[in-house]
């Protein structure tokens, strides 16, 4: 799938903005001081810092350098890559650079694989920082310029897989209905695509008006005034009324991106504007009526969000009446090697150089690569075989490291460790063979196991391990308490 960069710029600005994400100042400090004539720079000192600066500027950065030991544990990745994940929720558009003492080939390999389009270990030639800063924004500027990927195809969807024909079922089925479509899939598969290009520059609301909010991009006090608009006095700040997106789209469509992190107690008014179309602006009692198509996305399961109380079901129905699958990369088949060649073309001609060649043994690597960060993933790593082996061939060593091997996908007909019959045979022999057992104790000690095979999977990436044992982060962290508590009252009492 041909996925264009969705980040936002500052068009008062000529420079290209750059947020630094460091916990020492002086690093801060000397990159802000060398790489300021090209940039315009804003800072912070932990991952926490970053969010609130991002959620309170109008416009988000276009690059953005990261160091991965950020506080509380400086000396742990996990903050890093959960910072890579959000600043990619936030901007799908944005460039990452990790910056890191901790340059273990792992890291950096992983970090790519969540999204970042470069990894630098400290310490850094400043020079060498710039010029890929540069050179990662020149291919970013011409993502956005770009034109569709394909003729055949007005939206620029690549693929001829039996997923990629399914998906486009799906938007012609769906695209001129008035009704919701909710957008599924995983990080970097390109679902703000299908909402912008295919479910509304692709209909008849095409000459309406198109709105979009991140809801994981906008702190949660503003994400009720941003919706449904305000009246003057309303709350500190508020020195004139505003409309709110549902009044500004009239009657075009308005995109809700990540819709698994609107606030519990929005959710009620999302749901009546849905049923009837009716809202209020904050501070007003007068109603009003939109006519806006809604169209959100998300890579959450929310049918898990609303059985663990997270998500309204009513809600959920209603903002599914249509479902559209965006498919992961893995499941794509030869579209890896169509995307490949696409990607391959586009950015020798931007460099302005021949493009690389894989060979035959490497060629049979990439088909088998399940690229967990999907599109997103294998543009990167075009990006860096573009810039390493301009004209040159790439064998298997020189791919491999690109790829993120400790978290590929096991196979989805794989049951650990054995089938369900060999399971039933081992279970029934250690139950003849004891004279107690405890299944409490025994499925803890297997939830325990899963859980750190999947943390050292992920270098300690909580969001990562969860993903990769089909839970919600806050669950997880949750299941992980649990279990220090209960096996540590198991092993008091034995």
């Amino acid at each position: 799938m041909y996925q264009a960069s969705a980040g936002m710029t500052n068009p008062e600005s000529r420079k290209p903005s750059l947020l630094i994400v460091d916990d020492d100042p002086l690093i801060i400090d000397t990159l802000a001081f060398f790489l300021s004539r090209e940039f315009e720079i804003t800072t912070a000192g932990s991952r926490a810092d970053c969010i609130a600066l991002l959620r309170s500027q109008g416009a988000a950065p276009q690059l953005a350098l990261v160091d991965l030991g950020l506080p509380p544990q400086p000396h742990q990745p996990d903050e890093g890559f959960a910072l890579i994940s959000d600043l990619l929720a936030h901007s799908p558009g944005i460039k990452i650079v990790v910056l890191s003492g901790q340059n273990d080939e792992a890291n950096a390999r992983h970090a790519r694989a969540l999204g970042a389009t470069d990894f630098v270990a400290k310490p850094a030639d400043p020079e060498h920082l710039r010029q890929t800063l540069l050179r990662i924004h020149s291919y970013q500027t011409a993502e956005l310029a770009a034109p569709p990927a394909a003729a055949e195809d007005p939206c620029g969807l690549l693929g001829n897989s039996v997923p990629m024909q399914k998906l486009r079922a799906q938007i012609r089925q769906y695209g001129d209905s008035p009704f919701p479509v909710l957008v599924e899939g995983e990080s970097g598969s390109g679902k703000e695509i299908v909402a912008s290009c295919c479910l509304h520059r692709m209909t008849s609301r095409r000459d309406k008006p198109y709105f979009a909010l991140n809801c994981a991009a906008i702190s949660p006090t503003l994400v009720e005034p941003t919706l449904f608009g305000y009246a003057k006095g309303a709350f500190t700040g508020a020195t004139q009324a505003k409309s709110g997106y549902f009044e500004d789209a009239e009657d075009g469509t308005l995109f809700l991106d990540e819709i698994g992190e609107l606030p519990l107690d929005l959710q009620p008014k999302l749901l009546r504007v849905l049923e009837n179309g009716e809202f209020q602006r904050v501070g007003e009692t007068q109603q009003r009526v939109s006519r806006a198509r809604v169209i959100t996305a998300t890579n959450r399961d929310l049918r898990r969000e609303v059985r663990e109380g997270r998500f309204r079901a009513d809600l959920y129905h209603r903002l599914s009446v249509f479902t559209i699958n965006v498919p992961p990369l893995r499941e794509m088949g030869d579209d890896k090697v169509l995307l490949l060649r696409h990607y391959r073309a586009f950015y020798a001609q931007q460099a302005q150089q021949l493009p690389f060649e894989l060979s035959d043994e490497a060629l049979e690597r990439w088909q088998a690569y399940g690229f967990p960060g999907n599109v997103r993933e294998l543009r990167n790593i075009v990006i860096r075989l573009a810039t390493k082996y301009p004209g040159r061939q790439v064998g298997f060593a020189e791919l491999e490291d690109e790829l993120d091997t400790g978290t590929e996908e096991l196979p989805s007909t794989w049951l650990p460790p054995q089938d369900v019959d060999e399971l039933s045979e081992i279970a029934l022999r250690q139950l003849q063979q004891r004279g107690q057992f405890n299944l409490d104790d025994t499925l803890l000690r297997w939830e325990q196991g899963y859980i750190q095979a999947a943390l050292k999977l992920s270098h300690g990436n909580v969001s990562q391990a969860a993903r990769l044992l089909g839970v919600n982060r806050t669950t997880l962290y949750n299941r992980m308490e649990v279990l220090e508590r209960d096996l540590g009252a198991a092993s008091g009492t034995a």
